[in-house]
């Protein structure tokens, strides 16, 4: 099976410092891949790279086997890739429903039609709604996305790019700042995802990492560390030393 992104040798430097080093990994298709490591591991970059917010210095990105490297956000969004942030980026003064019907009416292939009647789109009306009903929002349609409670507005994030039918869904920091039980209902909302939805996530919560992800990459430093199922992730005494904590820190 070809990957359906496939990163190679990619660096990145800002002027003396390498954020990114070289690194190389395959994603294949409906693969759930978690990325882990300590602050400064360069995880952010990586996902700045492959989103287009940031270009290489060296090396190439290839989604579906065509290059991604050098391309300007929206191109990269158009060929099927999305991306939540760590911190909230919604419309704090539209309601949920139109939140999600300004994605879909985009669906990260098209354009924005901002300033049509919402009555004459009734694919993305049909998009947001069935979006809402997948991340938990169905009884918060009509409440403004800034009434909404943390939690919910990062439900309504993962929303919004969900409602633009990517191929690749990329999500940095899902649970940060997140409550125990918020957390808890995120994992659950991630676990339910389509599975023809292939997911890269960035994540702190180790219990959130294990129950989800396929195979997980460990960067370190900008480079990665190890790679594999999270069994023998969890298993790696080089985990344990850079990101886990040693045995007897725990």
């Amino acid at each position: 099976m070809t990957p359906l992104l496939q990163i190679q040798n990619l660096t990145r430097y800002f002027g003396a410092l390498t954020a990114v080093n070289g690194i190389s990994m395959a994603i294949e298709p409906r693969e759930r891949r978690a990325i882990i490591g300590p602050n400064g591991a360069g995880k952010t970059t990586l996902f700045n790279l492959i989103t287009g917010h940031l270009a290489p210095s060296a090396g190439a990105i290839l989604f579906e086997g065509r290059p991604l490297g050098g391309l300007p956000p929206h191109a990269v969004a158009r060929r099927g890739l999305s991306r939540s942030f760590q911190r909230n980026n919604v419309f704090a003064g539209l309601d949920v429903l139109e939140n999600l019907r300004l994605a879909a009416a985009a669906d990260g292939r098209g354009s924005f039609n901002l300033f049509g009647s919402v009555a004459r789109l009734p694919r993305p009306l049909a998009k947001a709604r069935e979006v809402a009903e997948a991340v938990g929002l169905t009884g918060r349609l009509g409440t403004p996305a800034g009434a909404l409670s943390y939690g919910e507005q990062r439900q309504l994030e993962i929303g919004i790019a969900l409602a633009t039918s990517p191929t690749l869904l990329l999500l940095d920091e899902p649970t940060a700042g997140m409550s125990p039980e918020e957390t808890q209902r995120m994992t659950r909302l991630l676990a339910g995802l389509p599975g023809d939805v292939t997911v890269l996530i960035i994540e702190h919560d180790m219990d959130v990492v294990f129950s989800l992800a396929d195979r997980i990459t460990v960067l370190h430093y900008g480079e990665v560390l190890t790679e594999g199922t999270p069994d023998a992730v969890r298993s790696d005494p080089r985990v344990y030393e850079v990101y886990l904590g040693t045995e007897d820190e725990r």
